[in-house]
């Protein structure tokens, strides 16, 4: 894999958001902002190293804004299979990826495409 670009950081905001039981179904959107802003300040923990971090968002969350630090797509559909096909693409290009979900069905689909995973407490207090 490619040493020239940062490590591809994919997180599924829903799977994330959706790992702590604080209300968040209440305002979708708002705890999508939250996440978006607490990856800007802290990055990822325990990741030496250059990142670029993709926020994935989908349905009541869609049109949450980047921020400097932290790239947001809003998935044109399911999310799952827009962040398979942000791992197509690292991957097509020769870059690492870490898929940032709880997922079993998306770890087995990015990990499929080379792409390390890990669980929503890498980037959850």
């Amino acid at each position: 894999m490619s040493d020239s670009e940062p490590l591809l950081v994919i997180v599924d905001a829903a799977n994330v958001v959706g790992s702590v039981p604080d209300g968040w179904w209440r305002d979708r959107r708002g705890a999508a902002e939250r996440l978006r802003d607490r990856l800007a300040a802290d990055g990822v923990p325990g990741r030496d190293g250059p990142v670029e971090i993709v926020l994935v968002v989908e349905g009541a969350a869609r049109g949450v804004e980047t921020v400097p630090r932290v790239r947001v797509e809003s998935a044109p559909g399911s999310g799952d299979d827009w962040m398979v096909e942000l791992v197509a693409g690292a991957a097509a290009g020769g870059r690492s990826a870490l898929v940032i979900t709880a997922d079993r069905e998306l770890r087995r689909r990015v990990q499929e495409l080379g792409a390390s995973v890990a669980g929503p407490r890498t980037v959850r207090p």
